[in-house]
C-alpha cells in the first residue's frame, strides 16, 4: 500500500479507537466484553430486551453493512441469515459465544481492509441510499462501536447488581 492519505488514516484510527484501541473515551467495544462467559453474554436485563451477544452480533452486521455501502458489494454475503437484530444465543455455548466475537472481529477487519482501500476522493461520495457522504458513513460505524459499547458497560451493572 502506498503512504496512506492523512483522511483515511484518520477513519482508520477512529473506527480502531472505538473498537480495540485504547482511547481517552473509555472501554471500547472490544474491551467491553473481554472475559465475559456465554451466560453473562446471553443474560437479559428483562423480557424482549437485547442481551450482550445480540449487541455483538448487531455491531458485526453494521460493520459488514458499512463495507458494503464502500464497496458497493450487494446484500446477502452477511454470514448470518436475517439483518440488524439476530436472536442469541441459538446455542448457549462458550464455543458458540466464541464464534460470535470471532465474527465481529472479522467484520471488524474487513471493514478496515475496505476504508484503507478508498482514495480520499472516495470520502466525499453519498453511500448507496444517498444520505451521508462515505466519510461520514465510516464516522458513524466507529460511533456505533463506542455507543453500543456503552450500553455493554451498563449492562454488566445491572447483571452484577440482580
Amino acid at each position: 500500500m502506498n503512504q496512506m492519505n492523512k483522511q483515511i488514516k484518520l477513519l482508520l484510527d477512529l473506527i480502531d479507537e472505538g473498537y480495540n484501541r485504547k482511547a481517552w473515551h473509555g472501554t471500547n467495544l472490544r474491551g467491553s466484553i473481554r472475559g465475559l462467559t456465554a451466560q453473562q453474554a446471553a443474560w437479559r436485563p428483562a423480557a424482549n430486551r437485547h442481551n450482550i451477544w445480540e449487541i455483538v452480533v448487531h455491531c458485526a452486521y453494521w460493520k459488514y453493512t458499512v463495507r458494503r455501502r464502500i464497496t458497493g458489494e450487494k446484500r446477502g454475503s452477511f454470514p448470518l441469515e436475517g439483518s440488524n437484530w439476530f436472536k442469541r444465543p441459538v446455542e448457549l455455548t462458550e464455543k458458540a459465544w466464541r464464534a460470535d466475537i470471532e465474527l465481529l472481529e472479522m467484520m471488524h477487519l474487513l471493514l478496515c481492509e475496505a476504508v484503507a482501500e478508498l482514495k480520499p476522493s472516495d470520502l466525499s461520495k453519498l453511500s448507496p441510499k444517498k444520505q451521508y457522504t462515505l466519510a461520514a458513513t465510516i464516522r458513524g460505524i466507529a460511533s456505533h462501536d463506542v455507543y453500543h459499547a456503552g450500553q455493554i458497560q451498563l449492562l454488566k451493572r445491572f447483571m452484577n447488581h440482580q
